[in-house]
């Protein structure tokens, strides 16, 4: 595993707090953040901003870091049986799924996924945030299982770094929300997870067409 060489900084739980309250309004989004990213129109994210005359396709191999992972606000209000260790639980699970499927899904095209850091090596940090679970399963006995419209929703904020020198390149927000087919749907922890799933390899393939983009590769 890469280590967080100082990326896990103050910085960044102040440039996730303000990106996303950004996103409530068009006219409050930055066309140039603070630390020199201009937005990108017409991005596969809702929102995506790159460090300009960058040549990203000098990355051929990819550094992933731990996903991070966190609840909408209040979201344990609405909530009452979930307690502390079911929340670090599906924390837990899901930044596991998200290694395994972005992992899968570039391998599978071409992209190393390394624990190194080097010239070619492209270092990209996730955050799932606002993390709303419809039916959370709990450990305090009984079924918890229920009827929804949807399993849940997140938001992924991902920041692209130069390995070496650290230099943040790109980031981008995008916010999912799970479907059910049809209107309603008996809601598991199995169904949790194939829904976060879903979500995760759309993604993961959005990062997959960028990168296929820029290397001149047809995407599949």
């Amino acid at each position: 595993m890469i280590a967080g060489s100082g990326l896990r900084t103050i910085l960044s739980t102040v440039l996730t707090a303000a990106l996303c309250a950004a996103c409530a309004s068009e006219s409050r989004i930055p066309d140039v953040t603070h630390d020199g990213l201009e937005r990108v129109e017409d991005s596969r994210a809702a929102r995506a901003w790159v460090k300009p005359d960058v040549d990203f396709s000098q990355y051929t191999q990819i550094g992933l870091l731990d996903c991070t992972v966190a609840f909408r606000r209040n979201w344990r209000m609405n909530h009452r049986d979930v307690r502390t260790r079911d929340m670090e639980r599906i924390k837990t699970d899901l930044a596991d799924e998200f290694r395994t499927v972005f992992t899968q899904e570039l391998e599978k095209n071409g992209y190393p996924v390394v624990d190194a850091h080097g010239d070619d090596v492209l270092l990209i940090r996730p955050e799932i945030i606002d993390l709303d679970v419809a039916a959370p399963q709990t450990s305090s006995g009984g079924r918890s299982d229920s009827f929804t419209a949807s399993p849940g929703k997140m938001t992924l904020v991902i920041e692209l770094f130069d390995s070496v020198s650290n230099e943040i390149l790109a980031r981008a927000i995008d916010r999912r929300i799970a479907r059910n087919v049809g209107n309603i749907r008996w809601t598991t922890s199995g169904t949790n997870r194939e829904a976060a799933r879903k979500i995760l390899r759309r993604w993961a393939n959005m990062l997959v067409a960028e990168l296929n983009e820029i290397h001149g590769k047809p995407s599949g």
